[in-house]
């Protein structure tokens, strides 16, 4: 076994260019995203089925609250752990036992015997997408030349809402269907399928290079650069070597020290930012928050798919940007979109009046989102983490987004029961807070090496 620390491993260095889409790179972005197409399905089904359960098993309230954030309690330990087995038995095998247990949550979903069951099958699911909201991005930021990343990674979040459209629209069609009572079990159940051809196609694609630079394994690492169509993998490998190198020097560097304090900070604070945006309350209760408003239960279900179908279209316009106009900036105009639609939606539901103009507003506010932070999120908690902590650091990061969505989550219905407009001014005012922290403190991050981003950032 060759040491990853030796430049013997390594051989001349050639001139520098620029990496290509090669079949190797797209097919494992793809299936490396398709985690994202589970994760925002299992996201969104559920707004269709709040009211079904509710009636099935007499849920007040508080009760549908907990059955929603059922779900993201597994997301929480989920993105927690996540880290663990992805650095021991790497990011693409991890993902494999993330797809059973998808398959495991839509299936015991459908046929839960009680709310016992679908509360414990709802957390193994959540378990699956705070996992897949760790590894995935992280897999496809290692394996993505740096001019690609932004897009690339971003391909993890198109996925992630087309995830949400497919699960509105499913909900949409099975409504059309007339399964009766067991219309909600169709809903969740539909899962299955797209949960087992991901877990299948995670066998035809290449491990991270720099995992296996990390497991001594420089060959390999080395083909699987130069398979990926990475033109200067010579200097690329050794940049990797260099960084692992470092990194077993300090093997028990702990995440929480002084040198990583930006970011930190800026993991923690891009996660909790993303729920105050109240994008998931909003995501999860969107049915509700339409028939609140006054709209009939098939209409509601027709305007959840129109506001999936916007969530998608400005993604892919992001996605489209992002490594040009940068990250922080998207971040920056989002902000301000979001505040504006959120104090928007507020006053109809303040005033009882302009009712019709909710839907509008929560489109906007919905493509203001997706061209910001839905974009930005994944791609730079994959970028700000030096290759000594990535892992741990990224779990962080997702550890804070989906701590707060299930706060978020398990408060919402209770409070918007009392007023439907007090949530989305506590949510406008977190994004005008946000405007200012990312305005001062959040570093662009565009075209940068994931081994250069340390010295970028102070850390090397």
């Amino acid at each position: 076994m060759e040491n990853p620390g030796s430049s013997a491993a390594l051989r001349p260095i050639p001139p520098q260019g620029g990496g290509s889409l090669t079949p190797a790179l797209v097919k494992g972005t793809i299936v490396g995203a398709l985690g994202g197409l589970l994760f925002g399905f299992d996201t969104a089904v559920i707004s269709g089925t709040t009211a079904a359960l509710t009636q099935a098993y007499h849920l007040s309230p508080k009760l549908l609250g907990v059955t929603v954030f059922s779900a993201l309690v597994g997301t929480v330990f989920g993105a927690m752990l996540a880290g663990f087995p992805g650095e021991r038995y790497g990011r693409r095998d991890s993902l494999r036992i993330l797809g059973v247990l998808y398959v495991i949550s839509a299936v015991g979903c459908a046929f839960a015997w009680n709310w016992d069951a679908l509360v414990a099958f709802r957390l193994i699911g959540g378990l699956g997408i705070g996992g897949s909201s760790v590894l995935g991005p992280m897999y496809i930021a290692e394996i993505a030349p740096a001019r690609l990343r932004g897009r690339l990674v971003g391909l993890f979040q198109f996925c992630v809402v087309f995830g949400i459209l497919l699960a509105y629209f499913s909900n949409y069609l099975i409504g059309l269907a007339r399964f009766g009572a067991a219309e909600w079990r169709w809903m969740f159940g539909v899962a299955a399928l797209p949960a087992a051809i991901f877990f299948l196609l995670l066998f035809g694609i290449p491990r991270s290079p720099r995992w296996l630079v990390k497991k001594g394994r420089v060959e390999e690492a080395r083909s699987v650069l130069r398979t990926l169509g990475d033109e200067n993998y010579e200097r690329d490998l050794q940049e990797i070597v260099d960084s692992v190198h470092l990194e077993q020097h300090q093997t028990q560097e702990p995440l929480f020290s002084r040198k990583f304090k930006l970011p930190i900070f800026l993991a923690v604070t891009i996660g909790m930012f993303n729920q105050l945006s109240g994008i998931n309350a909003i995501l999860y209760y969107l049915n509700d928050i339409f028939a609140h408003a006054g709209f009939s239960r098939a209409s509601a279900s027709l305007q959840a798919v129109a506001v999936g179908f916007t969530n998608l279209i400005f993604t892919v316009i992001a996605m489209s940007v992002i490594d040009k106009l940068g990250r922080k900036t998207l971040l920056l105009v989002g902000a301000v979109g979001t505040a504006l639609c959120l104090a928007g939606v507020s006053a109809v539901f303040f005033t009882g009046r302009h009712e019709d103009k909710l839907v509008w507003l929560l489109i906007g506010y919905i493509a203001f989102f997706a061209f910001s932070q839905g974009a930005v999120i994944w791609v730079y908690l994959a970028e700000v983490f030096p290759n000594t902590v990535r892992a741990k650091g990224q779990s962080l990061g997702s550890f804070s987004h989906w701590f707060m969505n299930g706060l978020i989550s398990l408060v919402f219905p209770m409070v918007a029961a009392r007023s439907g407009a007090y949530p989305f001014v506590f949510f406008s005012v977190m994004m005008v807070l946000q405007f200012f922290v990312v305005l001062f403190i959040y570093p662009e991050t565009k075209g940068v090496t994931l081994e250069a981003m340390q010295k970028k950032m102070g850390i090397a």
